[in-house]
């Protein structure tokens, strides 16, 4: 029992900070149609600005002028970058995106070294929130779950409340009515692709202070962010918030669990002959942990092309 509440405590904590940087990446492709392939580099910028101001202006601080940095830098990509290159076509973003990724990446190594920052939280929020058969388990775990959900809290009231929100989602379905409505569509892009800048860098400022922040975060985390939208669905938000809960309990339950094919394969009498062959048979699960998200995402793409909340075409 024990083992089952604390997996699904850090898988729940795990999807949600992966929903908190997928959800502007899925924000930015539904509404502009633009795979960020520098998204999660994004998140990494976040964790070294809110590092940077953490030893200057202190941790709070830090954490609210994190995302709003960040998303000043979306909105200079996004205006003198990406709007130069949007006739061309989805490839010519893809390339830029990619390139500006490893140049995000080199100046991180230039200006902080290629080795983890010593980005940590303040000293008085590290205790246990409670106490679970013996197991401390830690605040800030906690504390990153809350802030991802009210995060979740306020980009639905944004989206689906406000005036704001109804010309975003006009936006994304019928931009030359829009724009016919006198509304500034590339104003309205900007700020899409700086606010899913904005989610990416307050996750990074976030996580950065209780996971490691270093040089191969971005190149870490990207991958699941990009199986995440996938398996969600191009352009689904609740796509994404479903397939970043489900790809964190699977990979909390994964690396707990020391079960193989011939632990299965004994129940029915086959174990003896299962250890026998060996192989892929004897693996166990906890040592594949990592290759989870990605066996979800070949399972849903083979049932379901568009994603669990895709439009299919």
């Amino acid at each position: 029992m024990e083992f089952l509440i604390v997996s699904v405590l850090n898988g729940v904590v795990h999807g949600l900070l992966l929903f908190m940087v997928s959800a502007g990446l899925t924000l930015i492709f539904g509404m502009m149609g633009v795979l960020n392939f520098a998204h999660a580099w994004f998140y990494m910028l976040g964790a070294y600005v809110g590092f940077t101001l953490t030893r200057t202006v202190g941790f709070w601080a830090g954490l609210i002028a994190a995302p709003l940095i960040v998303g000043g830098c979306g909105v200079l990509v996004e205006r003198y970058m990406l709007r130069r290159v949007h006739k061309y076509g989805h490839t010519h973003e893809l390339l830029l995106t990619f390139g500006l990724a490893f140049i995000i990446e080199e100046l991180i190594k230039l200006c902080y070294g290629d080795f983890p920052v010593n980005y940590a939280m303040p000293a008085y929020m590290k205790f246990a929130a409670f106490t679970l058969y013996e197991t401390n388990y830690p605040f800030y775990r906690l504390f990153m779950g809350i802030v991802a959900l009210a995060m979740f809290a306020a980009l639905y009231v944004l989206l689906t409340r406000t005036r704001v929100g109804i010309v975003v989602r006009a936006a994304t379905l019928k931009p030359v009515m829009v724009e016919a409505l006198g509304h500034n569509l590339p104003v309205v892009f900007m700020g899409v692709f700086a606010g899913g800048a904005a989610l990416a860098g307050l996750a990074g400022a976030v996580a950065g202070a209780f996971f490691p922040t270093g040089p191969n975060m971005a190149v870490d985390f990207g991958t699941l962010v990009f199986v995440v939208v996938v398996v969600g669905g191009l352009g689904s938000l609740e796509g994404a918030l479903v397939a970043s809960l489900m790809i964190g309990l699977f990979i909390s339950f994964s690396v707990g669990l020391n079960w193989s094919l011939s632990d299965l394969l004994a129940l029915v009498g086959l174990g003896g002959w299962a250890r026998e062959v060996g192989g892929l048979l004897t693996l166990q699960l906890s040592t594949v942990a990592a290759s989870m998200p990605f066996l979800l995402m070949l399972l849903v793409l083979l049932i379901r092309p568009a994603g669990l909340f895709g439009d299919r075409q």
